[in-house]
C-alpha cells in the first residue's frame, strides 16, 4: 500500500510537525507494511531529509531545482503571492504524478486547493483524504469546493471535536466521511531523549519567577495583548519574569511593545528553540493567548512536562483539552481583565489544586500520541 502526504508549508508550522509524525506513526507502526511517501513540492523538506532517511520515509521531488528558499513570506501579500506561486507550478507537476504512480491514498494537509482542484477536474484511482484544520473560514469558494467534491473524497479528518461538529452542522460532506482524528503531537522516544536535559539555557530562567509562552509570532499567538497583560501583572508582581519561543514577523512590533512599556529587564524574546520540554518542565506556568487553535500543539507540549497551563478559550482546541478549565486554567480570549482574574486565581491556588489539574490533563493527553493516530487511522486504510 502506497501513501502519499501533499503538505507543502512557507515556515516550520506545527501542522509540518503533525504529516510527518502521522507518516511516521504509519511506517513504523505498521511494521513497514505502509509505504509512506512526503511529496516535496519547492524543497520545504529539504532541511529534514536527514530526519527523513533515518525514519525510512522517501521525498517525492516535484522539480530538480528546489525553489523554496527563494520564496517570499513575510507578510499577508508575500505569503499569497507564495501560495499562488506553489499552486500554478505544481499543477501539472502533481498532475502528472498523481497519474503515473497511482498511490493508494493521498493524504491532503496544507495548500489543499491543488489537489481538491485537480480531484474537480480530473479522474483517479487514488482515494483523496482531506485533513481540516486551522479553523477554517468556510467562505463561499472554499463551501462550494467541499460541497462539489464531498462524494469524490474518500475521507475527511478534523483534529478537533468543535471543528468536526462545525462541518457536521454545515452540512457540507457527509456525515459518514467525518472522523475524529488527534493529531500524533507526541513522540514517547523523542520526549525521553529531550527531557533527559531538564536544565533551560538562561541562568535567570526559574520555576518560582518565570512565565512561559511558545509560538510563532503572529497576529494568531497575540503575544502584543500578553505582553501588555503582563505588564499589569508585574506591578503586583516584580519578581516575575516573561520568557517568548519562538520567531515570526512580529518580533520588531514586538520588540517596540517591550521598549515602550519599559520592560526590556523582564520580557525576554528568545527566538527558536530545538528543545522547548526543559522550559517547559521549568516555567512557573506556561501561558497561551492565541486567538485560535486547532488543537494547540504546544498545550499537550506543556501537559506531559507536567505545566501548569492557563490559556484563553479560543476556537477550537484549548477548550477542548483543558475540559473547560479541568485541567488548567481558561479565560475569555482577548479579554485582559478575565486573563488577569485567572492568572490571579492561579497564583491563589494551592499545591494539591494544581497537582490535580496537572495529573488531568496529562491524562487528556494520552489520545495525541503517534500510537493512537495509527490505531485510529490505519481502521480506515486497512479494510
Amino acid at each position: 500500500m502506497n501513501i502519499y502526504y501533499w503538505s507543502p508549508y512557507l515556515s516550520k508550522v506545527a501542522t509540518a510537525k503533525a504529516v510527518f509524525n502521522s507518516a511516521e506513526s504509519l511506517k513504523y507502526f505498521s511494521r513497514d507494511k505502509i509505504n509512506v511517501l512526503l511529496i516535496n513540492a519547492a524543497g520545504e523538506w529539504d532541511s529534514e531529509k536527514k530526519h527523513l532517511q533515518e525514519k525510512n520515509i522517501p521525498l517525492i521531488n516535484l522539480f530538480k531545482n528546489p525553489y523554496y528558499n527563494k520564496l517570499p513570506r513575510h507578510g499577508f501579500l508575500k505569503s499569497r503571492l507564495s501560495y499562488l506561486l506553489l499552486f500554478l507550478r505544481s499543477f501539472y507537476p502533481l498532475l502528472s504524478l498523481l497519474k503515473r504512480e497511482k498511490p493508494n491514498f493521498l493524504i491532503i494537509h496544507l495548500i489543499t486547493s491543488l489537489p481538491l482542484v485537480l480531484l474537480f477536474f480530473f479522474r483517479f484511482n487514488t482515494k483523496f483524504i482531506l485533513r481540516i484544520s486551522g479553523l477554517p473560514k468556510i467562505n463561499f469558494v472554499r463551501k462550494f469546493l467541499w460541497k462539489s467534491l464531498s462524494q469524490k473524497l474518500y475521507l475527511v479528518s478534523c483534529p478537533t471535536i468543535a471543528t468536526l461538529e462545525n462541518l457536521e452542522r454545515e452540512k457540507i460532506f457527509p456525515k459518514e466521511k467525518l472522523i475524529y482524528l488527534p493529531d500524533p503531537i507526541i513522540d514517547i522516544k523523542e520526549y525521553v531523549n529531550k527531557f533527559k536535559d531538564k536544565n533551560p539555557i538562561e541562568k535567570n530562567f526559574n520555576n518560582e519567577k518565570s512565565l512561559l509562552a511558545i509560538g510563532r509570532l503572529t497576529r494568531q499567538k497575540n503575544f502584543g495583548f500578553l505582553i501588555k497583560c503582563f505588564k499589569e501583572i508585574s506591578l503586583k508582581n516584580d519578581s516575575l519574569n516573561l520568557f517568548i519561543i519562538g520567531e515570526g514577523e512580529e518580533k520588531k512590533t514586538l520588540l517596540d511593545i517591550i521598549k515602550n512599556l519599559r520592560l526590556e529587564n523582564k520580557v525576554f524574546l528568545l527566538g527558536y528553540r530545538k528543545n522547548v520540554y526543559n522550559y517547559l518542565y521549568n516555567c512557573k506556568c506556561f501561558l497561551l493567548c492565541s486567538l485560535w487553535e486547532d488543537p494547540g500543539f504546544v498545550l499537550v507540549e506543556a501537559g506531559i512536562s507536567n505545566a501548569t497551563v492557563i490559556s484563553s478559550n479560543c476556537p477550537n482546541g484549548p477548550v477542548e483539552i483543558l475540559e473547560n478549565g479541568k485541567n488548567g486554567f481558561l479565560f475569555e480570549s482577548n479579554s485582559a481583565k478575565s486573563f488577569i482574574n485567572s492568572f490571579t486565581q492561579f497564583l491563589n491556588s494551592n499545591t494539591q489544586s494544581l497537582k490535580n489539574k496537572k495529573i488531568n490533563l496529562k491524562n487528556k493527553i494520552r489520545m495525541f500520541t503517534k500510537f493512537q493516530h495509527y490505531k485510529i487511522l490505519k481502521n480506515y486504510l486497512i479494510k
